[in-house]
């Protein structure tokens, strides 16, 4: 709880930076030296060999998920992009998607030639389940797209019914979920495929990014492929037979979107500290959420008790203040150092952006959406945060609605 004499007289700056990704691990770091030393940078080797990162990272991937495969790509979209490839959408289909969601999400969809029709959310920023069945009964979508986004992680146990009695595909996009799971099953491997992020902002960090897993032999074979194998698919130890190469090789386009040895060497060291570091985020999560529930207007809301989540950023709601209001909250508090995005804005900025900005898809109306993204408030949580810094923050953001609410 907070304490308010200390609120009234500590009128002082907050001096972390919310963004501040820390250092990658020494292991990390010597290990992508002594890599640029040899200068084999690419995953393929052509006559002599190459270093094994890229291939031993997936190995290690997908045992410590569980899938039968993981592949490595060169950023979370183009995991979501050769996903949809991969299961088979084509040009014209449809592929249902949570509209409270980042502007890669719909970028991937179009990208492979698909039309996103998207899907309410309801306050706990989840996908709305009534919503997503009617518009699986309705809209003739092939697949669907379902974001965990900011971590959150929907019923499964209703997506994968909704899926399986609607003949949809399942791409789970585990971007804020990595870690993660629903009911002591880890994310990524409830549909068809799943898709992970490795860019700075995610649970590790290698700049840019990607990974999928499937346990499909014909998904997984399709999907190095198309990452940009050329005819050296037997590198890879996360990988299929060669009978399932020899049915796709003839047929599946060179995207040019695998991964790095240097972006896998630096990914190894970090893999080993998952667990840790998720304990350390869900700390600092419920810390937060603690003191933010003690603010006026302020409330971040319950987590399902079967979601196993791992909390790199708090989603809160400011009640009772009007659209103007929540803006210069934001404003306000970040020019105190503590970074808030608030999902209402008018217009696109940064990273946040909302389903109206995305003018490249059809024209949509979801009132239920509007109404949570008008409220909803954003903020990272670093790993160097401590439980003062989390005082600290609370405090600033309950000076700066006490301000805007009296």
């Amino acid at each position: 709880m907070l304490n308010p004499d200390k609120i009234k007289d500590d009128q002082s700056d907050f001096e972390l930076d919310l963004s501040d990704p820390g250092a990658l691990p020494e292991e990390a770091i010597e290990s992508a030296v002594d890599l640029m030393r040899t200068g084999r940078l690419h995953r393929y080797g052509e006559y002599s060999g190459t270093e094994p990162h890229a291939a031993l990272f997936e190995k290690e991937y997908a045992a410590y998920v569980g899938s039968k495969y993981a592949i490595g790509v060169n950023s979370g979209g183009c995991a979501m992009f050769l996903g949809l490839k991969s299961i088979g959408v084509e040009q014209g289909d449809k592929v249902l998607v949570n509209a409270f969601n980042l502007a890669p999400v719909p970028g991937a969809i179009t990208h492979a030639g698909a039309s996103a029709v998207l899907v309410e959310v309801d306050q706990d920023h989840r996908i709305n389940l009534s919503d997503l069945e009617e518009k699986a009964k309705s809209s003739g979508a092939k697949a669907l797209m379902l974001t965990h986004m900011r971590g959150h992680i929907a019923d499964m146990d209703e997506i994968t019914r909704i899926c399986g009695e609607n003949n949809l595909m399942l791409i789970e996009d585990c971007a804020h979920t990595m870690g993660a799971g629903w009911k002591g099953k880890f994310t990524g491997l409830f549909g068809d495929v799943g898709c992970f992020s490795t860019q700075t902002f995610k649970h590790i960090n290698s700049g840019e990014g990607g990974i999928i897993i499937t346990d499909d032999d014909d998904i997984a074979a399709k999907a190095i492929l198309f990452s940009g194998s050329y005819m050296l698919y037997g590198q890879h130890q996360s990988a299929p037979p060669q009978e399932v190469f020899d049915r796709h090789k003839m047929h599946t386009p060179n995207f040019s979107m695998r991964m790095s040895n240097l972006v896998a060497c630096v990914l190894r060291p970090q893999l080993k500290q998952m667990t840790e570091r998720g304990k350390r985020w869900n700390h600092l999560y419920y810390q937060l959420a603690d003191r933010l529930n003690s603010i006026d207007h302020v409330e971040v809301l319950a987590r399902e008790e079967s979601e196993q989540f791992v909390a790199s950023s708090i989603q809160f709601h400011v009640r009772s203040l009007d659209a103007e209001k929540i803006q210069r909250l934001s404003e306000r508090c970040t020019d105190r150092g503590v970074a808030i995005k608030w999902f209402g804005r008018k217009n696109p900025m940064g990273y946040t952006s909302q389903y109206h900005d995305w003018q490249y898809l059809e024209k949509q109306h979801l009132p239920n959406t509007d109404t949570v993204l008008s409220t909803t408030c954003d903020m990272r949580i670093p790993l160097s945060l401590t439980e003062s810094g989390c005082d600290h923050i609370a405090e600033i953001i309950q000076q700066e609605v006490g301000a805007l609410s009296a």
